[in-house]
């Protein structure tokens, strides 16, 4: 039985694979939240603060964790947010290493006010799709992006 060796993918190829189609995804998704959410709010900003407010507070290596953000990205983008007064961090007294980070109330409200519009965005990028097809998309982007099942 002779085996056929596969053909060299051609830079036509490498275009049908998943770098363009995320890279256009997300550029929707980015226009989308710029014109319907907040544009003094990023998603990663918005998932911070969401987070803060379901769990209340926590140490920020644990929110860090929690948002999928690296370290380079999570101190910058909790200070500015401190800066704007959407939280507060203080060092843990039990561990002077730790520092602790809470939602203010001004931040769980601007949280709260914002999630329809969040909302509405997925709801745009989903609209294509059944709700069967909505879960399995859902599904198989969390399973690419290493992330556990919803389930």
């Amino acid at each position: 039985m002779a085996h056929e060796k596969a053909a060299r993918p051609t830079p036509l190829d490498a275009l049908a694979g998943v770098g363009p189609l995320a890279r256009q995804l997300n550029q929707t998704h980015n226009r989308l939240w710029y014109e319907r959410v907040h544009q003094d709010l990023t998603g990663p900003q918005f998932t911070v603060l969401s987070l803060l407010d379901a769990h209340g507070d926590m140490d920020q290596g644990t929110l860090g964790a929690r948002a999928r953000l690296d370290k380079s990205t999570a101190a910058p983008l909790l200070e500015r947010l401190r800066r704007r007064g959407l939280l507060e961090i203080a060092r843990d007294e039990s561990d002077r290493r730790r520092k602790l980070v809470r939602v203010t109330e001004e931040g769980a409200e601007l949280v709260h006010r914002l999630a329809p519009a969040v909302a509405e965005v997925s709801e745009h990028l989903l609209a294509p799709f059944t709700p069967g097809e909505r879960e399995q998309f859902l599904d198989l982007l969390r399973r690419a992006a290493g992330e556990p099942e919803a389930g």
